[in-house]
């Protein structure tokens, strides 16, 4: 299992909030060196360490971990919903039907 999209997410998240890996580490009470080596996927945070980051970026655990966990699936369903939902009616139909034919596609293979 590669457990490296754990970093990536919080990376992007950290980005999201504009953050710098020092802010970061300081709000979660980490050490650089460790934030950097996590975001990196160098380094898998142990639980305690892993719920400071997710309160740190005021984000769910699922959202962290939507590539590592079966269930993170539905955080991907809803997070395209999201997306989705700020679109207009004709941008949404547009990417339906590019998904459409994705799924069709993989469905060949």
């Amino acid at each position: 299992m590669d457990y490296s999209y754990i970093g990536k997410r919080i990376r992007e998240r950290r980005k999201e909030l504009k953050l710098t890996q020092e802010k970061l580490a300081e709000l979660s009470d980490l050490s650089l060196s460790y934030m950097g080596a996590v975001e990196r996927g160098e380094k898998i945070p142990s639980l305690e360490a892993f719920i400071r980051i997710a309160n740190a970026l005021q984000v769910s655990s699922d959202r962290l971990l939507a590539d590592v966990l079966i269930a993170g699936s539905r955080y991907v369903a809803s997070d395209l919903y999201e997306k989705l939902s700020a679109l207009s009616n004709v941008e949404q139909r547009r990417i339906l039907n590019v998904m459409k034919t994705m799924i069709a596609d993989c469905k060949t293979k």
